[in-house]
């Protein structure tokens, strides 16, 4: 199944910029997972409400997983969509997908995974129900 915009609950726009431009003048590999990485970030804290400095819970990423379906270039503007696809007992994943501005063509799809821990002792720990309850908003049955 090939995803589209609609498949997702939650996005961000990210400007490319001309460093992100290999020598082929696409692009590079790593920095999709930065385009995926910036919209997990920006979800955790305005969404989530988690501050990464001083939250006593805080995600750890577990896993983390990119498929390139095709090249981006500067000055592309790429929209970052994701989805809540699986929400445990101390983790919950992502479904993630890249588009380019104007086009609905999927340019890249990843997958990312957090767990909950204690920031003192980095030990997992249970979803508290705030976030949980924040997360089913933002889940996509049968993903």
């Amino acid at each position: 199944m090939t995803l589209t915009r609609s498949d997702f609950t939650y996005f961000m726009d990210v400007p490319t910029r001309w460093n992100d431009n290999d020598m082929l003048g696409h692009v590079n590999n790593v920095i999709y997972y930065s385009y995926m990485e910036a919209v997990v970030v920006r979800f955790v804290s305005e969404v989530l409400g988690v501050d990464w400095y001083t939250s006593p819970l805080i995600p750890y990423a577990a896993e983390s997983l990119c498929r390139f379906k095709r090249p981006l270039a500067f000055p592309q503007k790429v929209e970052a969509a994701m989805r809540i696809s699986h929400i445990g007992n101390t983790s919950f994943s992502y479904e993630l997908a890249l588009f380019a501005e104007g086009d609905d063509a999927l340019y890249a799809e990843g997958r990312w995974v957090h767990v909950m821990v204690e920031r003192e002792s980095e030990r997992p720990t249970p979803i508290s129900p705030d976030i949980r309850t924040t997360l089913e908003r933002y889940k996509v049955e049968g993903s």
